[in-house]
């Protein structure tokens, strides 16, 4: 009876198909913009600027900005920190760590331990970055019945997210009692100076990488 009234319901009611929409309320088509004034200028010298203002091109965020005080990594950075949407709070954590930071570093000029210390904590956030920026990764790849761990390039966007997010990592995994901004203080300036349980991390997955060179022809294959 039940099977009777479902095959008279198909032609009363019809599946309708609908279209699955994107993740992005943006077609693919529609470029990134550019709301940096440098970078604004360097598109105007290369000439690729004239080609863009024809093309369709989507917003900037609402943490996009072109002010001063607006940096691409540091944003990203209280992106990582978040946890449970509290934006504010990890703005408020990096900007005391920034502070621990300095702090450390005008200590340490002033008591003379070195003559060229870098006190400004941006710079040496960003040198810390790049210094914890992997170039290989290993992917495992299976051939014959066996799996292969093959080392493949690193993507730029991709390097710099394992880079924060190692040294968040290493910065949580210290002592409970002690605050975030105190620990990722001593992350940023261990890596800064190339040093640390995340300079270490990124060597030992280089050695890896290089001593599994001889399956790198798997890739292609």
């Amino acid at each position: 009876m039940i099977a009777s009234f479902l095959r008279n319901t198909k032609n009363i009611f019809p599946i309708i198909s609908l279209p699955i929409r994107e993740m992005s309320v943006y077609p693919k088509h529609y470029v990134d913009p550019i709301f940096s004034k440098e970078k604004q200028q360097l598109a105007k010298e290369s000439g690729e600027f004239t080609q863009l203002a024809h093309l369709p091109t989507k917003p900037p965020k609402n943490d996009q900005s072109h002010s001063i005080f607006y940096n691409e990594i540091v944003n990203k950075m209280v992106n990582y920190i978040t946890k449970g949407g509290n934006k504010k709070l990890a703005r408020e954590l990096l900007v005391r760590c920034f502070e621990c930071i300095k702090r450390t570093q005008i200590e340490r000029l002033n008591l003379g331990k070195g003559e060229n210390i870098i006190v400004d904590p941006y710079v040496l956030l960003f040198q810390a970055i790049e210094n914890c920026r992997p170039l290989l990764q290993v992917t495992p790849i299976k051939r014959g019945g066996v799996t292969y761990q093959v080392p493949v390039p690193v993507t730029e966007k991709k390097s710099y997210f394992l880079s924060m997010k190692w040294i968040l990592e290493a910065a949580r995994e210290k002592e409970k009692k002690i605050h975030l901004p105190e620990k990722l203080a001593w992350e940023i300036l261990d890596a800064a100076h190339g040093q640390g349980r995340v300079i270490k991390r990124k060597n030992d997955l280089h050695k890896l990488c290089e001593n599994n060179r001889a399956y790198a022809h798997y890739r292609w294959s």
